[in-house]
């Protein structure tokens, strides 16, 4: 029997059309996610704190998806989502979090990220995350 994360493995996903924001403050974690997601060709945009983002996400209005740590300095994921929710309210935002069931990732939902993924995960669930919403 192949389990999910065996066929998750073999699917190739091809977005080198796509573009994808991530917003989180910790080295490690950005380059987890840039190695995890290099087979795919999205285009990968980075911010080390929520106002980056915002700025970043401001000048390339075209990104396709947001993957926001909820935590980083100066300020917040969630003041991040609330200020690029005024700028787009359908932009896909996936709180990435190492706080998961807190009242940060309340928070993340009630003010418009489309889902969340708790701190770690694995590439294979990551992938097929964003792929629910890149489709």
């Amino acid at each position: 029997m192949i389990t999910e994360n065996t066929d998750i493995k073999e699917q190739s996903y091809n977005w080198s059309n796509k573009s994808i924001l991530i917003a989180d403050d910790e080295p490690n974690n950005i380059k987890f996610i840039e190695k995890s997601l290099a087979p795919t060709k999205i285009k990968i945009f980075q911010a080390e704190n929520g106002a980056e983002a915002v700025r970043i996400f401001i000048e390339n209005p075209a990104i396709d998806i947001i993957l926001m740590d909820i935590r980083m300095p100066d300020m917040d994921g969630v003041e991040a989502i609330k200020l690029i929710r005024n700028e787009n309210r359908n932009i896909t935002i996936i709180a990435y979090t190492a706080y998961a069931l807190t009242m940060d990732e309340m928070n993340a939902l009630n003010y418009g990220c489309n889902d969340y993924i708790s701190k770690p995960t694995n590439p294979q669930f990551l992938i097929q995350k964003i792929n629910e919403f890149l489709k």
